[in-house]
């Protein structure tokens, strides 16, 4: 496309967008037609929907844009650009849709993969399909190589809404509370590179009307994720009855994620990307978790595929010298001290091997609705059922990750039916050893046999505040073989208002890979 905006124009075109500040749509119809865009007076065109980003396989040079539409539309497409050379390239968006098995109702979403981007350069986009108004934001790209850099992390948010009860009347759905939009806000307030969502995105599965969760789930979050990519991990209560062969089709539709998987009926359940010198593989648990959590139950649903694919990441993550530091993001938990939902023994079966082997410094999760962190662990404790993470260092304050992992259970992020009033006082946790060969006729799930560990591995826990996320600042170093480090805050999201206030900080360091 030939047409451009200014620097100037596209500036006051984004207004506050360029801060986080703006939900609603950006572009006014006079910039718009300077963009190349058509007039949509009167058009009558279904809107442009929860306007969110994702990176592509390579975060320094690819992004995708995407959003959702109540209706097919004709020509979907993204029009790009640099803040200081305007808007000067357009790209068609591929569609994907899904029927929700619950409601009949059919959802469209649109994405548009930018490619040959710069590293480490901010752009601004618009969002459009012929008929309605556009829709825009910004996004920086990813640097290429060794950079500072923040990402951010949280699990377990749900979605702020009110919706229609089974006999008509306004109801709230049972997992809103006002921090799943407060987290937001504090998100971009730290304003980081790239958000990790890890699992129970908005509880669709539970509600009456998934389609609408989905869609205030969008709506909450477009705040932030139009201007930085929100990278999410599949949790159990993505998991929907009647939605696809395992119930994540409805997920699978929504996020177009870096996945390298050739199967449908799993590509993007798990995947990975490298932001600077970090690479971040995202796993889905439910294929290799005991618990029976979701709609149906899909243990061992990839037949191993995912635990190979796992262990080739890790292989290849630690034998480059360009990667420092190997974060995972998935959702249950392998630690926990609260008498919630417990550690899995199929998760320390599986991964807890691997994570030893190739020296994984952090393990992000959800699940339990409190927030955790563990000593550095590895390998488990001499004659343990349970296979407890055996802890190599009593320090919580500066970490030599070579030494041991990390978990955090960050699942404060929003959800009701908080657990940190549940953490046990005698210096125990509960680990799901088995479950049932069969489901429950009262509850329909598989009923979880626990066993109790003293919980060694465990460093430090808010008892006292249910909702927060930790943010992670990298500093690369300077050298070949230098040390790098990796700054930890942990965040509580306080109520009745939202502010920020810091609980804990905390440093990982290792040596670079390059010496």
């Amino acid at each position: 496309m030939s047409h451009t905006v200014s620097r100037r124009n596209a500036l006051g075109l984004l207004g506050a967008a360029g801060t986080g500040a703006a939900a609603g749509p950006l572009l006014g119809l006079n910039v718009a037609s300077a963009a190349g865009v058509a007039p949509t007076t009167g058009s009558g065109a279904t809107p442009v929907q929860g306007l969110h980003l994702t990176f592509g396989s390579d975060p320094s040079r690819q992004m995708v844009t995407s959003w959702i539409t109540e209706s097919s539309v004709r020509r979907p497409r993204v029009v790009y650009g640099t803040l200081e050379g305007g808007f000067g390239s357009t790209v068609q968006a591929d569609t994907r849709t899904y029927v929700d098995g619950k409601s009949g109702r059919t959802v469209w979403i649109h994405h548009a993969e930018l490619d040959r981007l710069r590293p480490g350069t901010d752009y601004i986009y618009a969002v459009q399909h012929d008929g309605a108004t556009p829709d825009a934001g910004t996004f920086r790209t990813a640097p290429a190589g060794r950079a500072p850099l923040t990402f951010t992390s949280f699990g377990d948010q749900s979605a702020p809404q009110v919706t229609w009860a089974a006999n008509g009347t306004v109801g709230l759905d049972a997992n809103s509370t006002p921090a799943t939009k407060d987290i937001v806000t504090g998100i971009e307030t730290v304003a980081p590179l790239f958000h990790l969502l890890n699992g129970d995105l908005c509880y669709a599965n539970l509600d009456v009307d998934r389609v609408r969760t989905w869609n205030n789930f969008f709506t909450n979050n477009t705040r932030s994720a139009r201007f930085r990519p929100w990278m999410p991990a599949a949790g159990n209560h993505e998991i929907e009855r009647s939605n696809g062969p395992i119930g994540l089709s409805a997920y699978q539709a929504y996020f177009a994620l870096p996945s390298t998987e050739t199967d449908p009926e799993l590509a993007g359940l798990w995947y990975s990307f490298t932001a600077g010198s970090v690479r971040v593989i995202v796993l889905q648990n439910d294929d290799n978790c005991l618990q029976d959590g979701g709609d149906v139950y899909i243990n061992g649903y990839s037949g191993g595929r995912q635990l190979a694919w796992l262990e080739r990441e890790l292989r290849a993550a630690r034998s480059s010298r360009d990667i420092d530091w190997v974060v995972v993001a998935m959702h249950q938990v392998m630690v926990s001290s609260s008498d919630a939902n417990g550690a899995d023994l199929g998760l320390r079966e599986k991964y807890g091997p691997l994570f030893d082997r190739y020296s994984v410094d952090l393990v992000l999760c959800g699940h339990e609705h409190d927030y955790e962190r563990s000593l550095a662990v590895r390998g488990v404790v001499s004659g343990s059922e349970t296979l407890t993470p055996n802890p190599v260092s009593s320090r919580t304050d500066v970490i030599d990750s070579t030494h041991g992992t990390v978990h955090m259970v960050l699942g404060g992020g929003g959800v009701s039916g908080t657990t940190n009033q549940s953490f046990f006082k005698d210096g125990t946790g509960k680990v799901i050893t088995a479950v049932s060969a069969t489901a429950d006729p009262g509850t329909g799930k598989r009923v979880s046999t626990y066993v109790r560990e003293q919980a060694v591995w465990s460093a430090v826990r808010d008892e006292e505040h249910p909702y927060g996320f930790a943010a992670f600042t990298v500093d690369p170093g300077r050298h070949p073989g230098d040390v790098t480090s990796m700054y930890v805050t942990y965040y509580n999201v306080n109520k009745p208002s939202g502010e920020l206030s810091v609980f804990e900080k905390f440093t990982l360091r290792r040596r670079r890979s390059d010496g």
